[in-house]
């Protein structure tokens, strides 16, 4: 077989399992998880991060950041969840470097499509409440006992 034949088979079945792997995603299909001991059980985490500086520069305070948080997330997460605070730099459109504070949210939770629903609504209502670009969203799963 030559070499030139051999890379078409290669490529092909690389993108063929890609093409499976997009379609997962696509599809929302479930995800394969870490193998638990008990008591610990499979659970989707999610983190989302927010900035804290409108696109003019004002800041969103606390008071707006709680409110949210009590209009928008814990209506849709009640079961609990983390907020941790912290500088974060992100590089804009404009390729200017932006400094401002974050609140990175944490929820672990059983995934489902009103959950996604839930996660994709609070993602919007910040992004249009207080002007940004983009809340930055990040899955993974974990193994989680209480």
């Amino acid at each position: 077989m030559t070499t030139a034949r051999m890379l078409t088979i290669a490529t092909v079945s690389l993108g063929i399992g890609f093409g499976t792997v997009l379609a997962q995603l696509a599809n929302n299909a479930p995800k394969p998880g870490p193998s638990c001991s008990a008591p610990a059980r499979t659970m989707a985490r999610l983190e989302m991060l927010f900035g804290t500086a409108r696109s003019h520069g004002s800041p969103i305070s606390d008071e707006e950041w709680h409110s949210f948080l009590d209009t928008e997330v814990t209506p849709r997460f009640p079961a609990g969840l983390t907020v941790l605070r912290g500088p974060g730099q992100w590089r804009g459109k404009d390729g200017r470097l932006t400094r401002e504070q974050s609140n990175i949210l944490v929820v672990w939770y059983e995934p489902s499509n009103r959950a996604e629903a839930g996660i994709e609504a609070i993602r919007s209502a910040y992004k249009e409440r207080f002007d940004q670009d983009s809340v930055m969203r990040v899955d993974s799963v974990s193994c989680v006992s209480f």
